[in-house]
């Protein structure tokens, strides 16, 4: 006859844990069924001992629908599982807590105003699911709640604030006799949740012992439950009602619900939002990232025996040839118009002669300095020459290669293609104020730089200087007049994200033309990431011309669109939708 062990908690003990990480199929009778999982709402709870094949286990838990949140659970190598599938599977960071109810002391917890009871129909899954999108966790699909009334696999309990009537808690439990005939005659506790707005204390221990009692009076024999590793508050919880750590893991699917549990701590050097929006995706996919200058935003990726050197979304995929192209604001025009592309004139400003020819046979010129970004130098809609002359001059403490641009009108449009596909557009303003009638010009650029600043993380400001005064002037204000409530006034020409323009999203109304030529372009100059500078008269019709490419696109300023998905796409194509 089977002894009692001294300790039914240790978890050496087989009397604990006789049956765990054992295919039940192989070590009992053939009345276990095999590849055991139960619908919880959230996701599925997935028996791993009911698996006799790792690979099948593993493929089960990439089976994980959007939105869900499934766990595999009791399985006795998690590392074999894991596998089959390392960059889509991952072991959770939790702890795995068992209470032998043996050991339970089941002291009161009556609570004066509060009443735990089962889900009953009539039950507001919106209320429900508010306290666990309160508490950031997976809310269950709408219809969950009615049907889980009526399976007798699961106890959902629920905490009622009696003074007003409504729920304010709610706990799952899972019988695993009544799941898959468990020998080890165990259940879980899941989904512990308490509506962070409730004044009534102690509202998680109520529910949780109230689940004891009912799994005690169910025949069962333990209670297991998953805890995070850092949840100190739960923890000291479960242990107080006598819970016990056992050597249990899970295992989930890496998805963008878990994505904190699997991408690890971020990195003590604080990138710039254009770098760390790509290491973040980067990490999310397990992909290894090594900081190596976090002002200038270089980073280092890493998967497996491949390894790519990033200054944000400038790559080592992009070749020094290709890069000096684009470099150089000449020679990319020279390049696409050489394949038949429209770019706008230019010339070199080599002197006096010279910026008077242009300006004659172009009354309106745009000066900038061959090599730059950002729009530093960049001076627009010239048309008196001694302006003209005084930009150059100005834009040659940048570069030593000055450039006359014909000035085009039209909507400055920004496309990025990555992998030779078109994968945002978005039309880019310059920084404009409104007047209130009590602010001068300079507090409100001041104001609205302030704004700008704070949404971009700091990479977008309104800044005060040449460019800003002569946009001002010629529209016949100071910096010191007061603008008339409601007036609206342009204080940059350029629409650079870094001197206060603002970005739209306007891919879905890109004209396939356009597409087309970007595309090409990005042919051209032989670029896999690029970001292009389109004047048209509007992104729905074809008419345009191209004024520069950036070899270094800001991915940050685009979203919705998965612009830097695509990139991490391009550098590592084997973790391409791995998971959603």
């Amino acid at each position: 006859m089977e002894q009692p062990c001294k300790n039914p908690l240790d978890p050496t003990c087989m009397c604990s844990l006789k049956h765990w990480g054992k295919p039940l199929n192989d070590a009992t009778s053939d009345t276990v069924p095999a590849d055991v999982s139960v619908d919880c709402g959230w996701g599925r709870l997935i028996f791993g001992q009911t698996f006799t094949d790792p690979c099948k286990l593993a493929e089960s838990i990439r089976d994980e629908q959007r939105g869900r949140r499934d766990v595999a659970m009791y399985m006795r190598d998690p590392h074999v599982v894991v596998s089959y599938a390392p960059q889509e599977l991952f072991i959770d960071p939790s702890l795995t807590y068992r209470l032998d109810f043996r050991n339970y002391r089941a002291d009161p917890c009556n609570l004066d105003g509060l009443t735990v009871r089962p889900l009953q129909d009539g039950d507001s899954e919106t209320a429900i699911n508010r306290i666990y999108q309160a508490r950031g966790m997976v809310p269950a699909y709408p219809g969950f709640y009615a049907k889980a009334r009526r399976d007798e696999r699961l106890q959902i309990l629920l905490a009622i604030d009696n003074s007003v009537g409504e729920i304010i808690g709610a706990v799952t439990g899972v019988d695993h006799c009544r799941v898959f005939n468990d020998p080890d005659n165990g259940s879980s506790l899941w989904a512990l949740a308490v509506d962070p707005q409730c004044r009534i204390p102690k509202v998680g221990e109520a529910l949780v012992r109230e689940l004891i009692i009912t799994c005690i009076e169910n025949g069962r024999r333990f209670i297991d439950l998953s805890v995070m590793h850092s949840n100190k508050e739960a923890i000291a919880l479960y242990t107080k009602l006598g819970f016990e750590q056992v050597p249990v893991y899970c295992i989930k699917k890496k998805n963008s619900i878990n994505a904190p549990l699997f991408i690890g701590p971020d990195p003590e050097e604080q990138l710039n939002v254009y770098a760390r929006i790509i290491t973040d995706e980067a990490r999310r996919r397990g992909i290894g990232v090594d900081v190596i200058d976090a002002e200038n935003g270089y980073f280092r990726l890493s998967l497996g025996g491949r390894t790519i050197t990033c200054r944000e979304s400038l790559s080592e995929l992009t070749s020094a040839v290709a890069m000096s192209w684009c470099d150089d604001k000449a020679v990319t025009r020279a390049l696409l118009q050489g394949a038949g592309l429209r770019v706008p004139a230019q010339a070199i400003a080599t002197g006096q002669d010279s910026i008077e020819a242009f300006v004659k046979e172009y009354p309106r010129v745009v000066v900038k300095p061959a090599r730059g970004e950002q729009g530093a130098g960049v001076f627009v809609d010239l048309t008196d020459v001694k302006d003209v002359e005084s930009a150059v001059d100005r834009a040659a403490q940048l570069c030593d290669k000055v450039l006359l641009e014909e000035f085009v009108t039209g909507i400055d449009l920004r496309i990025i293609v990555v992998a030779e596909e078109v994968v945002a557009a978005a039309v880019r303003k310059p920084a404009q104020i409104r007047g209130n009638g009590e602010l001068t010009i300079m507090q409100l650029i001041e104001k609205q730089s302030r704004r700008r600043a704070a949404a971009t993380g700091g990479e977008s400001t309104i800044p005060i200087d040449e460019e800003t005064r002569r946009t001002i002037d010629d529209q016949g204000y100071a910096l010191d007049d007061i603008l008339p409530a409601g007036r609206e006034l342009q204080v940059r020409k350029t629409a650079n994200l870094h001197t206060g323009g603002t970005i739209h999203d306007v891919t879905p109304e890109l004209h396939d033309k356009l597409r087309e030529v970007a595309v090409t372009a990005a042919k051209v100059l032989q670029m896999p990431v690029v970001g292009f500078d389109f004047l048209v008269p509007d992104v729905s019709q074809e008419e345009y011309v191209i004024i520069e490419a950036n070899e270094r696109p800001g991915l940050a300023n685009h979203e919705p669109q998965p612009t830097v998905e695509k990139f991490i796409d391009l550098l590592f194509p084997q973790t391409k939708n791995i998971f959603p």
